[in-house]
């Protein structure tokens, strides 16, 4: 099945006044609606309108962290909307980062491999409701069981960006989600889970013909994003190493304005998808052509209708 995803809630637009927009997505040709979780509004409560409103969709988080909430709490969460959205909720989970975790939600950033896995493990049990007892690498878990373990269990997918996490999420999840990459980094990411596993992707896309405006857009996000050490890894990984290095040097120096400056046009382009609705649409389908199964629109402001602009990306059928 050919997957077709957005991100909800858009940016500035209240959560009660989607409602029009969600319930129109699958006549559209959505397919899926996935949430995030930064500093706006939490993963879960976008999906659970969603839920409502548009029963057809395939919901997912993208992605909750593993260290912000409790384990038990984590796995109450998930249950509730796996109930609301019965065989139509994934849960993706992962490290997010060490300002999240730690900056703003005083949680320490450790040994975010194991805990990734153990989380995982833990969620696979619980969500199926066992009766766990275990001692984890990262946490322990006596006698916790769900009151309302969800029939089915949700699919768990793991946040994944290298070949350590990516292939765990071969091993053990039901799919990968990843980020800030290009269409032809997609067959260097599927290469390392395999040919059959979901791999989803959010795809940045700014629906503007003022390449200028959407360049200088992009380069704020990328400056913002790729200076985090994960992400630095993962473009080193990929092949943009040199491409950022002045980026990551300004950066250090305290410079943003210069990091903001010193991006390649290329690497904006390569990553922020932008131009004409259509053009964009098309972009957007070559990262299926390279592999994506779920590509996940996140739409960048650009001072048009956002519920217009999202009209107009849905796929072609």
């Amino acid at each position: 099945m050919n997957r077709w995803g957005i991100t909800i809630p858009l940016t500035g637009v209240p959560l009660a006044e989607h409602r029009e927009l969600v319930e129109q997505l699958p006549d559209l040709g959505y397919t899926d609606a996935w949430s995030a979780e930064t500093a706006g509004v939490d993963a879960f409560t976008p999906l659970v309108l969603a839920s409502q409103w548009a029963p057809q969709l395939r919901l997912g988080t993208a992605i909750v962290p593993v260290y912000t909430r409790g384990p038990g709490l984590l796995a109450m969460s998930a249950a509730a909307v796996a109930e609301l959205a019965p065989g139509r909720f994934v849960l993706g989970i992962g490290t997010s980062s060490p300002v999240i975790v730690s900056g703003w939600n005083a949680q320490p950033f450790e040994k975010p491999f194991a805990r990734s896995r153990d989380t995982l493990r833990f969620l696979r049990s619980a969500l199926a409701g066992e009766k766990v007892t275990e001692e984890y690498e990262t946490f322990s878990i006596s006698k916790f069981r769900l009151e309302r373990p969800p029939v089915p269990p949700p699919s768990i997918m793991l946040a994944a960006l290298r070949p350590g996490m990516l292939k765990l999420a071969a091993a053990e999840a039901d799919g990968a989600i990843t980020n800030w990459l290009a269409p032809t980094d997609v067959p260097k990411v599927r290469a390392e889970v395999g040919p059959d596993l979901e791999l989803a992707a959010r795809v940045f896309v700014c629906p503007t013909e003022d390449a200028d405006a959407a360049r200088g857009l992009g380069r704020m996000l990328i400056s913002s994003y790729l200076t985090v050490p994960v992400y630095r890894a993962f473009h080193e990984w990929l092949g943009r190493g040199e491409a950022l290095a002045p980026m990551h040097e300004a950066w250090a120096a305290g410079d943003r304005k210069k990091a903001n400056a010193v991006i390649p046009d290329e690497v904006v382009d390569d990553l922020i998808v932008h131009g004409s609705v259509d053009e964009c649409r098309e972009k957007v389908q070559s990262y299926v052509d390279n592999g994506l199964t779920t590509p996940v629109i996140a739409l960048l402001p650009t001072g048009g209708d956002q519920f217009d602009l999202v009209r107009g990306l849905a796929p072609r059928r």
